[in-house]
């Protein structure tokens, strides 16, 4: 029997319950997943103090400043990298937890640190080589304008939620995660890219509202920064405000946790139903399958 069968996430889901789901699970798993995203949070915020955007807006743009705006950007380059790298690390610690924990006990939010490293560098690996197809994919939507770039950028976020899940699960085998992907993001494919897009909307509007708060107590400084642009350098100073920088990251920790949960809300989805499909065409003694030689019995009388 699958060890998953038993987790609150696995099951064949519609629209409503991949909602009530979602909710469900955010709210009994809230402390841990809050917590780590916030350390997370907090790490890339204290990464992004190392940008010199005073600097970058005070650049003008004669011909003699642009070595100094090249060198300004590479000077960036590697905190970039390491912020990309920390969301990538927390990602997977999250998925691991989601995944994990409701069917081992002993797969804490602590002990989920450790056991998700060794999918990290293959989730690297595949993430690299979608950014490689993905940029080809995008070049190609532009012949199709804007409806084309953005239903790009929709199918391969719908590829992207299933690759941490089928690392996890069906074991960190790059091949079998990207030939798996496309074929549980495909199986089901409008409802998939429906559920995506859906879900994305729902986490833009978050954070859009949650943003606007965190800038109620900064709301001079933003203001002053869009009436004047000429003061726009000495108004930014209150991005690094560590204040602000706090309830930046305690904003952000609220709804990084969806992530994770609607990705294996979207996997295990997937998993049940192919099993469905399965358990129909082999036969299967489970109540409610369908065995294949009872699609060709004879009636009873």
């Amino acid at each position: 029997m699958d060890q998953f069968s038993s987790h609150p996430l696995y099951r064949k889901h519609n629209l409503d319950s991949v909602m009530t789901s979602l909710w469900a699970f955010y709210k009994n798993k809230f402390v841990a997943l809050f917590i780590t995203s916030l350390i997370m949070s907090l790490g890339i915020q204290l990464l992004s103090l190392t940008f010199d955007l005073q600097g970058l807006m005070n650049i003008s743009s004669n011909p003699e400043d642009i070595f100094l705006l090249v060198e300004k950007m590479k000077a960036m380059i590697w905190p970039m990298v390491a912020m990309s790298l920390l969301g990538l690390l927390c990602t997977t610690i999250l998925h691991y937890y989601v995944i994990y924990n409701p069917v081992d006990s002993k797969a804490t939010i602590f002990t989920s640190v450790y056991k998700s490293l060794k999918y990290f560098i293959p989730y690297l690996v595949i993430l690299i080589l979608f950014a490689f197809l993905g940029s080809i994919a995008m070049v190609l939507g532009l012949f199709a304008l804007i409806i084309g770039i953005f239903f790009v950028m929709l199918y391969l976020m719908t590829l992207y939620f299933f690759i941490l899940p089928i690392l996890m699960v069906e074991g960190p085998n790059i091949g079998n995660a990207i030939s798996r992907t496309f074929k549980l993001a495909h199986r089901r494919f409008w409802p998939n890219m429906g559920w995506v897009a859906i879900f994305i909307i729902i986490v833009m509007i978050i954070s859009l509202i949650l943003s606007g708060i965190v800038l109620l107590p900064f709301t001079g400084s933003f203001l002053k920064m869009l009436i004047n642009p000429e003061e726009a350098s000495k108004a930014i100073d209150f991005m690094t405000n560590p204040f602000y920088l706090f309830l930046s990251a305690l904003t952000n920790a609220l709804y990084v946790p969806l992530v994770p949960i609607f990705a294996v809300i979207l996997y295990f989805n997937g998993k049940a139903r192919e099993e469905d499909i399965l358990s129909t065409t082999t036969g299967s003694d489970e109540p409610g399958k369908v065995k294949v030689e009872d699609l060709y019995a004879k009636p009873k009388e």
